[in-house]
């Protein structure tokens, strides 16, 4: 899934040691606009590497792609949301490759041929048998 959205809040890093080595995970608060009304979201990034790689701010407009997971504990349900990337938004890119669309002209592709019909292998093989059942 994707949402947009600004980031409101990065949460403070966690650490930890587990049977696979050493694990960093950080939690972000983004806030969607939706019509008039906003709506927040807490997504985390587990590793390091990825903490790095997308070099989240507070205050940056970001598109966050992530997967949804719940899990049982002591019989109560608990949501995960997890980034797999965030990609800073580029002002006016969107409206930008939109005019570009629109004002290029119509590309000079020739149109295929069409496709002959393909073989009625059952039509064929009815005829063939004398009969007109399918089985």
């Amino acid at each position: 899934m994707e949402l947009q959205g600004k980031i409101i809040q990065a949460l403070e890093p966690k650490t930890g040691t587990s049977a696979r080595g050493d694990w960093k995970v950080q939690e972000f608060v983004l806030e969607t606009i939706d019509g008039q009304f906003s709506r927040k979201m807490v997504f985390s990034v587990f590793g390091e590497e990825r903490l790095q790689r997308f070099n989240i701010q507070e205050g940056q407009d970001v598109n966050v792609s992530f997967d949804i997971d719940a899990r049982e504990y002591n019989g109560r349900w608990f949501n995960s949301i997890r980034a797999f990337d965030v990609r800073p938004v580029i002002p006016n890119a969107a409206n930008a490759g939109n005019v570009a669309a629109s004002a290029s002209p119509i590309p000079n592709n020739p149109i295929a041929p069409p496709m002959p019909p393909a073989a009625d292998t059952f039509a064929a093989s009815a005829e063939d048998s004398g009969e007109d059942l399918p089985f």
